[in-house]
């Protein structure tokens, strides 16, 4: 079997053999839920800076709308990792 590389041998791979996208999934999966968690706050904050019942209102929206990004985050995430797995997969098969 090949030898893995590390993610900075697979980032300056010029012949893109290793991919460093699922090394990473991980990573962008935290950003996206900090990111999606900063957002949130930030439509609270300015909700408040609008008016008290706007303030309010988006303070009960934000969680549903904070989940609603992390599902959509986390179904792109696992459609790219589907793809490389497909990838992967009929590698396999064609070295059969």
């Amino acid at each position: 079997m090949e030898e893995q590389k590390g993610f900075l041998g697979a980032l300056f791979d010029f012949s893109f053999s290793d991919f460093i996208t699922i090394k990473m999934i991980k990573i962008l999966y935290i950003l996206g839920i900090f990111f999606s968690g900063i957002g949130a706050i930030m439509l609270i904050v300015s909700g408040f800076n609008t008016s008290a019942g706007a303030g309010i209102i988006f303070l009960i929206l934000s969680p549903l709308i904070f989940l609603l990004y992390v599902i959509l985050i986390r179904v792109c995430l696992e459609i790219i990792i589907v793809i490389f797995k497909i990838s992967e997969n009929i590698k396999q098969m064609a070295e059969k």
